[in-house]
């Protein structure tokens, strides 16, 4: 599906999303992501069942404000102890399928939020 948004410069928004992939500025990226209004990392996290204290615990370093958890296709909700260390930094996690969290990041994004999205795939 694409997207609609006003696009700021030097800033990543999502412009789609599909199976498997997202797009950004237009650029397609495959595969689960990290993803900042500056950068674009793949996660570590390949898939919900082998989700860790870990994979959030790497979120830390990007400072964030909030992070938006994208689940995947569907809405699936983490053990609140894989997120403990987010929430001890006094950062929020948000919790929704990974095309919810594509069209929130730009919402808040354009509000000049810190925000970050830890993305799973998309499957068909």
């Amino acid at each position: 599906m694409k997207m609609h948004q006003a696009q700021g410069a030097g800033k990543n928004f999502f412009t789609g999303y599909g199976p498997g992939h997202v797009l950004i500025n237009n650029e397609r990226h495959d595969g689960p992501l990290i993803v900042s209004a500056e950068s674009i990392t793949p996660w570590t996290a390949t898939s919900f069942a082998e989700l860790t204290e870990v994979h959030f615990a790497e979120l830390l370093s990007y400072q964030p404000e909030v992070v938006l958890f994208g689940s995947g296709k569907n809405l699936r909700f983490f053990h609140p102890r894989l997120s403990a260390a987010l929430s001890n930094a006094g950062i929020g996690v948000e919790i929704m399928d990974t095309q919810a969290a594509c069209r929130t990041f730009n919402i808040l994004l354009a509000e000049d939020r810190r925000v970050l999205a830890a993305l799973l795939t998309i499957e068909a």
